[in-house]
């Protein structure tokens, strides 16, 4: 049969494709060629067409295995087309061979599309709230067969085509199907699984073919420095963490106790031969750590795929991706549930603000600016070297929003903090008077990005209780943690910045100047409440050379530890939940590097392990002490003490909650020891000494006050205590209700 249909001339075959397609399939430059490959209607019959290179002889078949037709190839590179044996359209595969054997395939395009009429209406309204359960890579059974549907948006282009290994990375053999109306292309590819490399061939508008693009919606890539997109199974992982969810969904977390460990994963620890961990190993490792220290959540950095590892994840190109350096995203996945069912929360730092150019990202995707904002005055980062995401485009506030919405959906995140806000709110942002085009009301602010924070944020928020997003915003941008039914952008939480810098200011001088610089230290209390604040002492503080915070402090090195040790303790008993980068709990010395794991061997040395075992302490204590942690956000919960005491750089305040034991906080960030203080406090009784971060154990010099102190009315009526207030150092008083 072969044969004798193999001499047919071609032009005796009904339905023929007309040159012009024969070629255009054969180059590749095919506008619609779902409309020329596959299953064709001619006349009352169909036929069959496809481009297979390689091939000499083809066989077209049903699923099922029935012969239903010979192919006659019609152009030498592997193009062939025959008439068939069936009576309705359905799915075709293909015995081909040449010289050297034969081999089976399944013909894509004899498979009709797998979006549908609804999802178009919902992806071009930008209302989508799971599109990555229909753009990207994904597994499915379609018409009876098993393989990958793979689609993408990319409506300028002339061209796009999935390639990979399955297909020699050749773009023409298969070409996507366009759908119209919202510039997406699809195609089902049969006979492929998991673990498939991949990347799209787009041919721009002009015509030009852009460099490979992985997908933008990737579930899994490739180890760099290679960059494809990795096909996968969905997550098959079986949660366990209902307990922790559920508590989370129905606390307030504004009241919660909320103790932040940062981490660089690649950095924290390492293998003996210098590899990273794997994510089975942080888990081990890192899981337990945490809990013994107290921290109530992990903070990883980005480990979102990206190509550059000294951009410590900030510059990804793969937001929808598990980083490959650690292993298969299902290892990310049960880190997540491990941390959950030991107590522990994880965060993601999420980067909107950051658009890197690499040549296969989203970079000019499908010829045009189509991610990014063609004009530099508004596409252009001035101190990165990057592009910006173009918020006022739906699609692209669909795909970040949809993001977001992926990370507490798929991997069960706790929460997001949202890298470098401020760049995204102002269009003037470290830009000339001339870098830059005001608003639609003259004015500096980005309005396209306030809306897609405030729609992001409502997105997250309501369809994903227990879910918290913090914004990195550093400056004094009004409500960036208020709802946004209140003209708020939304977000749980704000990292202060100024407590931050302002304290770290202070401490940084010798003591006898710190008299001089006293507001630094109460002018943050001016401004505590006016946002649900997060206390960040973060990676930025340790790297390029500021340091780390062991050597920031003034003085010799007994000064170092013993200010540290108070600084920490002022941190904890400030207004504000916490974070403390990795590393710092112990007081590390050298710079963090992310090329380098932690200099652990330090707790080999008795201050080292004193400050670890302050952090501990002062986690404990935190947490379980409401009047610390209930009211971090609310002025209810502060009062001072001592604020005026600039002369012996004294502070004082009391925590408070409803009903629960006040707290005393008393700093003295000077070397000298105050014999007899005298401080006011608003009950009288017993004061129980809960931390002292002068005592021994932490390497201090062990001065206190006997574990107690009596707090008696004078003969005014006011009531005070009389104490000993260490060398620089911090403690904290409860009080001890009688009865």
């Amino acid at each position: 049969m072969r044969g004798a249909r193999a001499g047919i001339a071609m032009t005796e075959l009904p339905g023929a494709a007309s040159a012009a397609d024969v070629r255009a399939i054969v180059a590749g430059t095919h506008g619609d060629p779902f409309a020329v490959l596959g299953i064709q209607q001619a006349d009352k019959a169909f036929v069959a067409r496809s481009f297979i290179p390689h091939a000499e002889c083809v066989t077209a078949f049903t699923l099922a295995g029935k012969e239903v037709g010979a192919l006659v190839r019609r152009d030498e590179a592997g193009f062939f087309e025959g008439r068939l044996s069936i009576r309705k359209r359905q799915p075709l595969k293909y015995r081909a061979s040449n010289a050297g054997g034969e081999w089976w395939l399944t013909d894509a395009y004899s498979f009709g599309p797998v979006l549908g009429p609804m999802d178009d209406y919902f992806i071009a309204e930008g209302s989508h709230l799971r599109l990555f359960n229909k753009l990207g890579a994904h597994l499915i059974q379609h018409q009876g067969a098993e393989g990958v549907h793979f689609a993408v948006w990319a409506p300028n282009a002339r061209r796009v085509s999935v390639v990979g290994d399955f297909n020699e990375w050749d773009g023409r053999r298969h070409a996507m199907r366009r759908r119209q109306d919202i510039g997406v292309w699809e195609i089902f590819v049969p006979d492929i699984g998991a673990g498939r490399a991949y990347k799209f061939e787009i041919v721009g508008p002009n015509g030009e073919t852009r460099p490979l693009k992985a997908d933008p919606f990737a579930f899994r890539s490739e180890l760099r420095p290679a960059t494809a997109s990795v096909t996968m199974a969905p997550l098959s992982h079986h949660w366990g963490d209902g307990k922790h969810r559920d508590f989370w969904s129905k606390a307030d977390a504004r009241r919660q106790p909320i103790s932040i460990y940062e981490v660089h994963a690649g950095s924290w620890q390492r293998r003996e031969d210098g590899s990273f961990l794997s994510w089975e190993e942080l888990a081990d490792r890192l899981i337990p750590y945490v809990v013994g220290m107290g921290f109530t959540h992990i903070e990883f950095m980005p480990v979102t795929e990206h190509p550059y590892d000294p951009s410590w994840g900030y510059q990804t190109t793969g937001l929808y991706a598990p980083t490959a350096r650690f292993g298969e995203p299902e290892g990310f996945a049960r880190f997540v549930d491990g941390a959950h069912r030991a107590g522990i929360g994880v965060i993601l730092d999420w980067v909107p603000a950051h658009f890197p150019v690499d040549p296969h990202g989203l970079e000019h995707f499908d010829g045009t600016a189509l991610y990014e904002h063609a004009d530099p005055r508004k596409g252009f980062h001035p101190d990165w070297n990057t592009a910006i995401y173009n918020f006022g485009r739906r699609e692209v506030v669909s795909y970040l929003v949809n993001n977001a919405l992926f990370w507490a959906d798929k991997y069960h995140l706790d929460g997001l903090r949202v890298d470098a806000v401020a760049s995204m709110l102002y269009l003037d942002y470290s830009r000339k008077e001339s870098e830059w085009i005001p608003n639609e009301k003259g004015g500096r602010e980005n309005l396209e990005a306030v809306s897609f924070l405030q729609q992001m944020n409502k997105e997250v928020y309501g369809r994903n209780p227990g879910v918290m997003t913090i914004a990195e915003e550093s400056t004094s941008w009004p409500k960036v943690s208020q709802p946004v039914h209140e003209g708020g952008l939304g977000f749980g939480f704000k990292w202060n910045m100024g407590f931050m810098n302002d304290t770290l200011a202070y401490l940084a001088r010798e003591p006898i100047h710190r008299t001089h610089h006293h507001e630094e230290i109460t002018f943050g209390l001016v401004y505590a409440f006016s946002e649900n604040f997060v206390l960040p002492l973060s990676h930025d503080e340790v790297v390029h050379g500021k340091g780390t915070l062991l050597h920031k402090m003034a003085g010799d090195d007994w000064q170092k530890f013993a200010t540290l040790r108070a600084y920490y303790g002022f941190m904890w008993g400030y207004p504000g939940k916490k974070l403390l980068f990795m590393g710092q709990e112990f007081a590390q010395r050298s710079e963090w590097s992310e090329a380098r794991a932690l200099d652990w061997q330090l707790l080999e040395y008795a201050p080292h392990r004193g400050v670890q075992q302050l952090i501990r302490d002062l986690n404990h204590v935190y947490r379980s002490r409401p009047a610390l942690h209930a009211r971090d956000c609310e002025p209810d919960g502060f009062s001072w003490l001592i604020v005026d005491d600039r002369q012996n750089s004294v502070f004082a305040w009391l925590r408070k909650a409803p009903g629960e034991a006040p707290v005393a906080v008393i700093s003295n960030f000077t070397p000298v020891p105050r014999e007899d203080y005298r401080l006011p406090l608003p009950e009288a009784g017993k004061w129980r000494e809960i931390v002292n971060t002068d005592a021994s154990d932490y390497g201090g010099s062990g001065r206190g006050n006997g574990g107690l102190v009596e707090a008696v009315a004078g003969a005014d009526g006011n009531i005070h205590g009389t104490l000993l207030l260490p060398p620089l150092a911090t403690i904290m008083l409860e009080f001890v209700r009688e009865g």
